[in-house]
């Protein structure tokens, strides 16, 4: 059971992390190159694309966004 809340817990991480493995394939990029465009390091990236790590800012998110050739959308969903 603590398992089963924690990883559900962890959903959204999880999922913003493979958003961003996503779009950086698409863009063709690697990590280092990334890194290179923001002007940051290759491991600052690694943590940025490792889910449960920690929470980066919208501003580190939408300077990723740009460096692989896409806009940032925060969405907020009415529950059911």
């Amino acid at each position: 059971k603590g398992f089963s809340e924690t990883y559900d817990g962890l959903e959204l991480e999880y999922r913003g992390a493979s958003q961003l493995l996503k779009a950086r394939a698409r863009a063709g990029l690697t990590q280092d190159a990334v890194a290179e465009i923001m002007g940051t390091t290759k491991s600052a990236i690694s943590r940025l694309e490792a889910a449960g790590k920690h929470a980066p800012s919208l501003s580190t998110l939408q300077r990723y966004a740009r460096a692989v050739g896409c806009k940032l959308e925060v969405k907020l969903v009415p529950e059911r």
